[in-house]
């Protein structure tokens, strides 16, 4: 057909590294960031920065494809690196922060990182994965350290790995007048993110700049922002890229504010100083909010958009946010989705629906956004769809352009993860009749007892209703009669005080009995650094106890 030919007018590579050069002129003078009480920049400053960032990087010698990685909590710096080194042509490998130096030195050697940019405050585990690596490789990354923003530097005593740099310093070695390098193919990579995972095992999740550019725009949409948000950034940039609101918000030259450390206080403190208008936060993130202590607990100036996603919230977390004047979306998706794939859309009929119904509603996950191109729940034999009676449970599937590249340098786990021609996530869940999908467990997780399911998130979701329990988790416990019985991990309320049996009562009042924990253990419960229980440890422990054949309370 006559006109059909692409031309370099009409096809440009898509990549979000044209959301900062947008809003550098539509937004030039409004705050791009904000960083305690002394650090601001306006989004003319940032694109500033970040190319004088890339010109640096690539004086240091980075090539297009190069892995650049950085161990950084919530700053100013850590933005900057998300448009930085694309601009420089290289992928970006942000690391959880909670690593010890032997994973990342392993995440080092298997990503073949150049360069690793580390904020001063976790120093110490950048320098013992150096000196774990060293042992192993010939060359080792380059350092690159985020000083303290009141105090100078000292980061160059005592470092004997490689050359060194301060992050201001290389800044300022940068050249305004650096040609941009934009990505040739827009499935180019543009970010490496790895998944938890053992040391002999790890999985880095590839994204594209193709795939992060409609991620990022979708992320927008359905966290319901228009031009110019405040956004309060509770979700660790490291983690997908923080969902990928890192260039979410570049596009609606919206206002970064960044916390080191996310706390109840420094989020209701931001809320009120900055008037925030929207944040995201695990189920953890918004139990913390809705839990606050009365000192912390500020009446917020407007209501304050929050997406939720990492695990299904409690139905009574959304609602004791709700009467907070939070207004809670709830998003599902996984590192491989470039964090949110899904979002439960609200329909006007369920305004008039009971508050309870309508946090019941809201937890779970809905329905493909924009950006992705299908979401199913199939047989993951059959690979046929499962009825839509909210009943049948299938696994989650998801195709489309938000969907990852593959595993870096794992042809085996990529294939195994596209098996059938849709992603699957291993996640177990229902479709209603609407279509809406609603999460079960993980297939991990799940629960049979005497030949039946039991779903962990619909136990923990009575659990959480219970006024005086705070957090809860439930495993499987072994059994010699039934194969295994819900066993749950509980932290009460300060000042509450309950017995394992009343919990037990109340589930049982509320659940079938089968589905009722057996076991009640009273400890904190151990939770990644986005705020993710982590279940394994508690299956460990569930295990250890052995079976049990009649109701008990543990205390540890």
């Amino acid at each position: 057909m006559e006109g059909t030919n692409r031309c370099s007018a009409n096809y440009v590579p898509l990549t979000p590294i044209s959301f900062l050069k947008r809003s550098a002129i539509a937004y030039r003078d409004r705050l791009s960031i904000i960083y305690g009480e002394n650090v601001k920049f306006t989004w003319k400053q940032t694109l500033e920065r970040c190319t004088r960032l890339a010109s640096a990087l690539s004086q240091l010698g980075v090539s297009p494809g190069d892995v650049i990685a950085a161990l950084a909590p919530n700053v100013p710096a850590m933005y900057e690196l998300h448009f930085g080194v694309p601009m420089a042509g290289a992928v970006l490998c942000t690391l959880n922060i909670r690593h010890d130096s032997a994973m990342v030195s392993v995440l080092l050697k298997h990503s073949g990182a150049k360069i690793i940019i580390v904020d001063y405050q976790f120093l110490d585990i950048a320098k013992g994965a150096l000196e774990i690596l060293s042992k192993t490789v010939t060359q080792l990354p380059h350092l690159v350290v985020i000083s303290e923003s009141d105090k100078p530097s000292d980061s160059n005593t005592e470092i004997c790995f490689s050359i060194t740099s301060e992050y201001e310093s290389l800044l300022a070695t940068g050249s305004l007048d650096f040609e941009i390098r934009l990505p040739h193919d827009e499935w180019d990579p543009i970010s490496l993110n790895y998944t938890s995972g053992t040391t002999s095992s790890p999985k880095g999740v590839v994204y594209s700049h193709r795939g992060a550019y409609l991620n990022s725009l979708a992320a927008a949409l359905l966290n319901d922002m228009s031009s110019m948000p405040v956004y309060l950034w509770a979700v660790p940039m490291f983690h997908c890229n923080g969902w990928c609101l890192t260039w979410a918000i570049a596009a609606l030259g919206g206002t970064n504010v960044c916390l080191r450390n996310v706390t109840a206080k420094n989020i209701f403190d931001s809320i009120t100083l900055h008037h925030v208008t929207h944040m995201s936060g695990a189920p953890t993130v918004l139990n913390m909010i809705a839990n606050a202590p009365p000192e912390v607990n500020k009446a917020i100036p407007g209501k304050v958009m929050v997406m939720t996603g990492g695990a299904p919230p409690p139905p009574q977390v959304i609602f004791k946010m709700e009467e907070l004047g939070f207004s809670v979306t709830h998003s599902y998706g996984l590192t491989e989705t470039y964090g949110p794939g899904t979002v439960c859309s609200w329909k006007p009929e369920w305004n008039t629906l009971p508050p309870d119904a309508q946090a019941k509603i809201k937890s779970r996950q809905g329905v493909h956004h924009i950006g992705l191109e299908e979401v199913d729940v199939k047989d993951p034999t059959t690979m046929k769809s499962v009825p839509p009676d909210a009943k049948t449970i299938g696994e989650v599937m998801f195709r489309g352009n938000t969907v990852m590249n593959g595993y870096l340098k794992d042809r085996q786990a990529t294939e195994d993860a596209f098996k059938g021609g849709w992603f699957r996530s291993g996640d177990l869940g229902v479709k209603h009749e609407d279509g809406y999908i609603e999460l079960k467990d993980r297939s991990k997780d799940i629960i049979i007892s005497g030949g039946e399911n039991i779903s962990t998130i619909e136990v923990e979701a009575v659990l959480f209703s219970h006024p005086a329990i705070l957090e809860a988790a439930i495993v499987g416990r072994p059994d010699d009669h039934w194969g295994e019985t819900p066993c749950a991990f509980v932290k009460l309320k300060d000042g509450c005080d309950i017995t394992g049996n009343e919990i037990i009562s109340y589930c049982r009042s509320r659940l079938p009995h089968y589905m009722a924990p057996r076991t009640v253990v009273f400890e904190d419960l151990p939770k990644t650094s986005t705020g993710k229980t982590q279940k394994f440890i508690l299956r460990q422990k569930a295990r250890a106890m052995g079976s049990l054949p009649k109701s008990t309370t543990s205390k540890l």
